[in-house]
């Protein structure tokens, strides 16, 4: 049986290379070693790190199409960022955190994995400037919160995709729930989209 993260892959119709294959399976060992010794994902996250943090982080795609720029917000050690980043080689991201240990967490990370169509970004969402025609998060903050932030920063015709651990459907004013079906990561799971018009 194929892992969780190439099922999700197959499921955005990502044709993976080899070379990208490799990086993800580096940022996978990554995670699991120095990720959790470092602190910067749970100590129980091991066992999980297919399902909830690679495949999870892949499924963002089958939302973003083809875009220049991705906002990564509250990024913590790459997520969804680095895995879409590999994924999509012509596509410049920009992680954004406000943990000082993340980011410097991040910075090794890009660097093992010789990425380099990523920006590392210390700060506070309430304090970035500028805009985007996309941006992802994983339950960095709740959809009302992240709200605001994307209103202001989403270029128009732009789009955003929220990930969380929700056991039911999402249902938040001004976002659409979408549901990947269960057989790609073995339980349900819902992204939440909002589009600038």
């Amino acid at each position: 049986m194929k892992p969780l993260w190439i099922r999700a892959a197959d499921y955005a119709q990502l044709d993976l290379d080899r070379d990208q294959i490799d990086q993800l399976t580096r940022y996978r060992e990554w995670l699991i070693g120095e990720g959790i010794t470092a602190g910067g994902i749970g100590p129980g996250e091991a066992s999980r790190v297919d399902r909830r943090h690679l495949a999870d982080s892949l499924l963002f795609a089958t939302q973003l199409g083809p875009v220049d720029e991705v906002w990564d917000l509250g990024t913590g050690v790459g997520l969804p960022g680095i895995p879409l980043a590999i994924v999509s080689p012509g596509t410049y991201f920009r992680l954004i955190d406000r943990s000082r240990r993340r980011i410097d967490l991040l910075r090794r990370v890009l660097r093992i994995l010789d990425l380099d169509n990523c920006q590392v970004v210390h700060g506070e969402m309430a304090d970035l400037d500028g805009t985007t025609p996309a941006m992802v998060s994983r339950a960095s903050l709740a959809p009302t919160e992240l709200t605001p932030v994307v209103e202001r920063h989403l270029q128009p015709g732009g789009v955003a995709v929220v990930g969380g651990s929700w056991q039911t459907k999402p249902d938040q004013p001004g976002w659409s729930a979408i549901e990947i079906p269960p057989e790609v990561l073995d339980q349900p799971v819902w992204l939440l989209i909002m589009r600038r018009q």
